[in-house]
Formats: C-alpha cells, structure tokens, sequence
C-alpha cells in the first residue's frame, strides 16, 4: 500500500493547534458528508487517528501535532496511488489555511 507524508509548520504552538484541529475534523465531516464516510477518528493524546472511505476507497493515517510542525502520514489504496500528489497537495493546503 502507497504511503503518504505530509508536515506543515506549526506556528500557533501545540495546544492552540489542538484546538483549531479538533474543531475542523467536524467541520470537514459536515462539508464533505455526500463524499466522505465510514469516518473514524480518535484522539490519543496529541495524535488523530483516522479512517474514512471515498469514492469506494479506505483511507487511513495517523495526524500528529507537535509544538513547532503538524504531520500526517498515511496509506492510499494502489487504486488511489497515481493520485498521491494531488492527495497530499490539498491535505497540505488545508493544514497551511488552518494553522496560519
């Protein structure tokens, strides 16, 4: 299975990234419920857990907030392999708006 890893700059410091983040799982879920389901999260301490399907395909990884830079690591399904750059450009992107 392709991996995916992806760290951003935390400039907010860890709780306040925490925070941001907590908040915007919920709000990912309510945007995205016609594309996005079987969602799984659970916090354990300062890492997300995380699963969901899309399009057909599972998705799950593992998002870790750090005082000074937020990672996501994970694992695309082969079917979703070719499109690894766009994946992780727009979790990217995400993570960039959100921590600014």
């Amino acid at each position: 299975m392709p991996k995916f890893d992806v760290s951003v700059p935390n400039l907010l410091g860890r709780e306040a990234a925490l925070e941001k983040l907590q908040g915007f799982s919920a709000k990912i879920q309510e945007q995205h419920a016609d594309k996005i389901k079987d969602i799984e999260q659970r916090w354990e301490g300062d890492d997300l857990h995380f699963g969901f399907k899309t399009l057909g395909l599972r998705i799950s990884g593992k998002l870790m907030v750090e005082e000074s830079v937020v990672r996501v690591e994970g694992d695309l399904p082969f079917a979703a392999a070719m499109f690894k750059g766009q994946i992780t450009g727009a979790i990217q992107g995400q993570l960039e708006r959100l921590l600014r």
